[in-house]
């Protein structure tokens, strides 16, 4: 056989070389592949993360009650300014208000003048500045001598324990001393000394004793 028509053997040197080289160009393919199943894997497998919710908005529903309370406020200076007895208390979130059956509420203004309300029930706002007073209302208001006692009576009273004025658009019965008056609503301010009797106005006035 001529050296011409004899097949060269292949080294096995040449043979690696020749496979690596076709590997090269698939590597990059093959682990792009691989990254990819990867990334489904973990897609597919983590738990979901939580939806982050808006909190509800508040309801009319009580968040806090309280039986058989009493609650005692003070000024800066530590002088008693009001208590507040009820048999239970319930607080409303929607509206930051407080609901008190059978409620006494005491405060005093900065003259030292006691007014005392009650009823059968009450709906106070956060901080004690209104009272809404329903159901056999009475706030009653003592000054010191010589000024008469003013007792205020209806089956609604709204008072304004800061700025010491009473407001009604129901029936009421003024009691200053021996004088008596009704009317279909009222609006008295202390601070400014002015009584306001509206609609069918009715009054009897004692007669005074000549000393």
């Amino acid at each position: 056989m001529s050296a011409a028509g004899a097949a060269r053997p292949r080294r096995p040197g040449s043979t690696l070389r020749g496979a690596w080289d076709r590997l090269s160009v698939y590597l990059p393919i093959m682990l792009m592949g691989l990254i990819a199943l990867g990334t489904y894997w973990l897609a597919r497998n983590t738990p979901a993360l939580g939806v982050v919710e808006a909190p509800a908005p508040p309801t009319h529903d009580p968040d806090t009650v309280m039986r058989g309370f009493s609650v005692k406020t003070f000024d800066p200076t530590g002088r008693f300014r009001s208590e507040v007895h009820g048999t239970e208390a319930r607080h409303f979130p929607d509206t930051d208000t407080l609901e008190i059956d059978q409620p006494r509420i005491r405060s005093f203004s900065e003259g030292g003048d006691q007014t005392v309300a009650t009823a059968r029930r009450a709906l106070s706002n956060a901080d004690g500045s209104e009272v809404q007073l329903f159901g056999d209302a009475v706030v009653t208001r003592t000054a010191a001598p010589p000024q008469p006692v003013l007792e205020f009576r209806g089956d609604f009273l709204h008072a304004f324990m800061n700025t010491e004025r009473i407001v009604s658009d129901k029936p009421v019965e003024l009691r200053r001393g021996a004088d008596r008056f009704t009317a279909d609503s009222l609006a008295y301010d202390n601070v400014d000394r002015v009584l306001l009797l509206n609609g069918r106005v009715r009054g009897t006035i004692a007669a005074r004793q000549e000393r």
